[in-house]
């Protein structure tokens, strides 16, 4: 596995150029004189593509044939679940129940293991920040991390940096801001996701969210070292203000439409981020992207029709794959997005399932007594099914 690694590292250092130097590493920054408290996190971006409808399944193929077609899929949210319950309606995992938050809403929004895994990555993308603030200060050549039009996962190309000034890039929605109170309502309503209602949370709910833990700290001290904050997000561009409202009341600093924010637009091709990374990668040298779903990054990720074993393997066995934690970093997101899809059948393989040995095997059923023969006048005509 490590060969496997270092190979991917050597491959991809000799497409693109890479920094030399190694700064010193240093912990995110903290307001002078201690640990600043802020407030208790307990937090959700692109719901119209991530957490609509469930999509249907990849057409099997028939018995002894290669699955050479699969049916194209939506990105969506969870598809596969539990049996139905007494109402004979199956609830749908990572949509909320009346009164009861699901069990990403409790580990994300409510639980010390989401908040220090959100520290563990803002501690390592500013390690990383830090370095490329360094590399630049001693004039070598930086790496941009914005896939090109001409790049894919199995060789990537980079957007040249050049003497462009440097910025980072993040989505918004659970990788800088939580969204509590629409995750609240969510929980309370137990009926999933409503866009008109996500609509209304964006123009009406800047003051109901709070940052990721480690995102302002992060964010702040990234500025100090002069590297511009720029946020991408799937929220809508005629909501622009209520973003910048809602990013100020989380204490992630200001932005302005076009410069320091860009936003999906109204219309057909216009919900992918792609295009707009490549507007924001022609004014600055991106050092590093942040989010919580794989489109945060690129586009490529998201092609549709894509089966869930091939797509984990996109993220992990391509040449890409040694850009996470060197230029693009993820965030914890277990409640909604294009992470939660797959059955039993596409999670876990088939030479991998494992029956309990101490369970005991089934009891063999009790034949019934043959019932007597009929008279023959009650046989069956030939060629027919006897009738009870």
């Amino acid at each position: 596995m490590m060969r496997r690694f270092a190979a991917i590292g050597v491959a991809l250092a000799s497409a693109t150029t890479l920094s030399g130097c190694i700064a010193a590493v240093a912990a995110i920054p903290l307001a002078a004189g201690g640990v600043m408290v802020r407030k208790q996190v307990s937090g959700s971006d692109e719901r119209e593509q991530e957490r609509a409808a469930p999509a249907p399944s990849p057409t099997p193929a028939a018995a002894g044939e290669p699955n050479s077609k699969v049916e194209p899929f939506r990105i969506v949210g969870v598809v596969n679940g539990p049996m139905p319950g007494p109402g004979g309606v199956a609830p749908v995992p990572g949509q909320p129940q009346p009164g009861k938050p699901p069990a990403g809403m409790q580990y994300l929004y409510g639980s010390g293991e989401g908040a220090a895994i959100s520290i563990q990555a803002y501690q390592a993308l500013w390690r990383y920040v830090s370095d490329r603030v360094a590399d630049r200060k001693a004039g070598l050549d930086i790496r941009g991390v914005v896939l090109s039009p001409e790049g894919s996962l199995e060789v990537p190309k980079f957007v040249a940096c050049g003497k462009k000034p440097l910025a980072v890039i993040f989505d918004v929605d659970e990788t800088v801001m939580l969204n509590l109170g629409f995750e609240a309502d969510d929980a309370m309503r137990g009926t999933g996701y409503d866009d008109a209602r996500w609509r209304r949370w964006e123009q009406t709910g800047a003051e109901k969210v709070a940052p990721v833990p480690g995102a302002v700290e992060t964010l702040e001290g990234m500025r100090r070292a002069g590297v511009t904050i720029v946020f991408n997000t799937n929220r809508s561009e005629a909501n622009a203000a209520h973003t910048i409202a809602a990013l100020e009341a989380a204490g992630l600093g200001s932005a302005k439409l076009g410069e320091t924010l860009w936003l999906r637009g109204e219309g057909p091709g216009r919900s992918g981020k792609d295009g707009r990374r490549w507007e924001i990668a022609a004014k600055y040298c991106v050092i590093a992207q942040v989010g919580d779903q794989l489109g945060d990054f690129t586009d490529l990720f998201n092609p549709g029709g894509v089966p869930v074993p091939i797509r984990r393997n996109m993220a992990s066995q391509t040449l890409i794959s040694a850009m996470w934690g060197s230029g693009w970093f993820l965030l914890p997101n277990p409640v909604y997005g294009t992470g939660l899809h797959g059955g039993v059948d596409d999670i876990f393989p088939a030479d991998k399932r494992w029956t309990d040995p101490g369970e005991a095997p089934a009891p063999a059923a009790t034949p019934e007594p043959a019932p007597a023969a009929a008279p023959a006048s009650n046989a069956a005509p030939a060629g027919k099914e006897g009738l009870n």
